[in-house]
């Protein structure tokens, strides 16, 4: 197995080569510093590590039935939007990663960071297991897309957006600094608009984490009479495929958001390789920072619901309902337990070779300035 310096060096290197030199320097770097953070930050910023190093951690997860998986699922990666039918709808709202894989990967990759995750929250590693795996397996049997207008009103008064955050997001888009963004994202942007050749003001966004150092643009108009605001992403691959050779590297993005039990977002689409969906304070992923109460077992449970849903639009409730029947009793725990070690020893490494960067960089300053001095 690499180091982490090496893979990290690996990956990036081969992010350059896959947005063709329009690589966003600034925004990497903040990556690598979100790195040192946490282990929980770590797994969110290093989804290519995780794929070529989960299977030697938990080899016994290799064999299980392939699905359009998720890939970079974690607590953080979920959030509301409003569907067709303007309804509120919460789930799974991110698929950069989305890959054919075992679908055991991304029960463990949930379960591992809500392990990493969890802070002091009084909530064990069997517990988080069992929510979600109880809500993952009502989702093979029942799949529907989790819809907030009527059902769920708990989940509802968790994710309502208040006045003082609608308010800070309308000012957040009102001071962004105008840039030209680059034909293609404009015209994507512009395609994403409720009508075209609105006049549009664009400015680059730096946000996420695992997608940090691809390109963003922020495009906002007036529309009959209030702002319209929509996100253009640069899109690559999956990661999975840079760790798996044999895997298919078409990106399968849109495949996951338009999945057979997924809520629609009228908004959201790819066009080539930029993924394009509409902003506003009820379009919006759910942070830890936020307050929201993701370590209660009903949200993990409601979580696993939702990763059914991406998954039976590839495989039929009952093979899955039946691999998972055949896997040892207690495996998510125990796998998640071991794939939060191993990406805590990655952390550590990381933080300790970042900081002993950071000591050298300083001391060849000093030892640059008393040379100054001695002169």
């Amino acid at each position: 197995m690499t180091s982490i310096q090496q893979s990290t060096r690996r990956y990036d290197t081969w992010l350059r080569e896959q947005l063709k030199g329009d690589l966003v320097k600034q925004d990497l770097a903040r990556k690598h510093d979100k790195m040192k953070e946490s282990a929980f930050s770590f797994l969110r910023a290093t989804y290519w590590r995780w794929a070529e190093t989960i299977l030697d951690v938990c080899p016994d997860l290799a064999d299980a039935k392939t699905v359009l998986a998720v890939g970079d699922i974690h607590f953080e990666n979920y959030g509301t939007w409003r569907d067709v039918d303007g309804r509120l709808v919460w789930g799974v709202n991110d698929y950069d990663e989305s890959a054919a894989m075992p679908f055991t990967l991304d029960l463990v990759r949930l379960s591992t960071s809500a392990l990493l995750g969890r802070g002091r929250h009084p909530i064990s590693e069997s517990e988080i297991a069992g929510a979600i795996l109880k809500g993952y397996r009502q989702g093979l049997s029942e799949p529907s897309p989790i819809v907030l207008d009527r059902d769920r009103r708990w989940l509802r008064d968790l994710l309502v957006v208040s006045d003082k955050a609608r308010s800070k997001f309308w000012e957040k888009i009102a001071s962004m600094r105008s840039n030209a963004a680059p034909p293609a994202f404009l015209a994507a942007i512009d395609a994403g608009m409720p009508e075209s050749k609105l006049i549009i003001k664009t400015s680059r966004r730096t946000a996420g984490t695992g997608s940090l150092g691809r390109p963003r643009w922020v495009g906002v108009a007036n529309w009959r009479g209030a702002p319209v605001v929509r996100e253009a992403k640069a899109l690559v691959g999956s990661a999975w495929t840079l760790a798996h050779k044999g895997a298919h590297r078409q990106i399968r993005y849109d495949d996951v958001a338009a999945g057979t039990f997924r809520p629609i977002d009228p908004w959201h689409s790819v066009r080539g390789n930029i993924v394009v969906r509409r902003l506003s304070p009820n379009n919006r992923k759910l942070e830890v920072d936020d307050g929201f109460a993701v370590f209660s077992t009903d949200v993990l449970q409601v979580m696993g619901l939702d990763l059914a849903n991406v998954h039976r639009g590839t495989a039929s409730g009952d093979e899955l309902k039946l691999e998972l029947s055949k896997l040892k009793r207690g495996w998510l725990a125990q796998s998640s337990m071991k794939a939060a070690d191993a990406v805590a020893q990655d952390y550590k490494q990381w933080k300790c070779s970042s900081s002993f960067a950071a000591f050298a960089r300083a001391f060849d300053k000093v030892g640059l300035m008393s040379k100054h001095i001695e002169r």
